[in-house]
């Protein structure tokens, strides 16, 4: 069970960062179309925070289980 929960844990994690990309990669490519994100830089930086989160969310799940 606790290697089940690890490996949830990190799964969701990547999965935060990966849908923070694409996002970020959206706004890239196509600012014009997303209407509610006026300021393309700030929505893009508020991805990189959940990126940044979910990686030490990693980072640390990784160091927690090396410990055990």
């Amino acid at each position: 069970m606790k290697n089940q929960i690890n490996k949830a844990v990190l799964k969701h994690a990547e999965g935060v960062q990966e849908l923070a990309k694409t996002n970020i990669l959206v706004y890239m490519n196509h600012p014009v179309g997303i209407g509610e994100h006026s300021d393309v830089v700030e929505a893009i930086q508020l991805e990189l925070d959940k990126m940044a989160a979910a990686q030490d969310r990693i980072d640390m799940m990784k160091l927690v289980m090396s410990e055990s």
